[in-house]
């Protein structure tokens, strides 16, 4: 089992996988099957019957929601660690959200009647479990504030910072987001729109802040990135 828990060591801050003691962990990996996502796939979609969770051990993935108008609704980036589907496993509810892979994603799947039985067998991972989701219901009700309070650019700056923060690597003096993330999703997890994510980030650009190119963007100034947000 130590090859396959290495990874979970190394989860994202605040992921399930990280709040579980290593017993605890083993035994829920103990009850999954290893599987591999490419980048693209689809793990699961909004408005389908729960009958699984997925535990991820290394990869990125997006949960999103559609509109009625066919647009995409960025709500998260899950990373290494990350437990996706818990919800419709814990109320019985269909998908509330879709999720598909960034990245190529390597996992870990557990039917919901084993992942229940988990909890009723593991009351830690159940109390972990509930701050965890008690944490992302905060953090949506930030974003939700951030959407009636800050312009384009700002939401914009936010999510750059956030995303540099997470998933940056240092270069230099400066830090290069490596999340392969399209224009089109930035401005899903923003709520603007393409047109004005582009003009927000020629505004930083000009302004030496950030560098882009294809599907990467390096932050030259975290700092002034930040103050951009406020």
């Amino acid at each position: 089992m130590s090859t396959e828990t290495g990874p979970l060591i190394r989860s994202d801050p605040g992921e399930f996988a990280g709040l579980l003691s290593a017993g605890d962990r083993d035994d829920l990996l103990r009850l999954g099957r290893r599987r591999r996502w490419p980048a693209g796939a689809t793990l699961f979609s909004e408005g389908d019957r729960s009958t699984t969770v997925v535990l991820v051990l290394s990869g990125r993935a997006k949960v999103f929601s559609l509109t009625e108008q066919g647009g995409e609704v960025l709500l998260a980036i899950r990373g290494p660690g990350a437990l996706l589907g818990e919800m419709s496993a814990l109320d019985g509810a269909p998908r509330s959200a879709s999720v598909s892979a960034l990245e190529p994603l390597d996992t870990y799947v557990v039917t919901v009647t084993s992942f229940l039985q988990f909890l009723n067998s593991h009351p830690d991972a159940a109390v972990r479990i509930v701050r965890m989701i008690v944490s992302r219901l905060r953090d949506a009700d930030r974003k939700r504030v951030e959407f009636g309070t800050y312009d384009t650019l700002g939401r914009v700056a936010l999510r750059l910072a956030e995303l540099a923060e997470r998933f940056g690597a240092s270069q230099d003096d400066a830090v290069r987001i490596t999340l392969p993330l399209t224009q089109d999703e930035l401005a899903a997890w923003t709520g603007s729109s393409r047109e004005s994510v582009t003009k927000a980030l020629r505004v930083l650009r000009r302004q030496n802040i950030i560098e882009t190119s294809r599907r990467s963007v390096t932050v030259i100034d975290l700092d002034r990135l930040r103050a951009r947000a406020k």
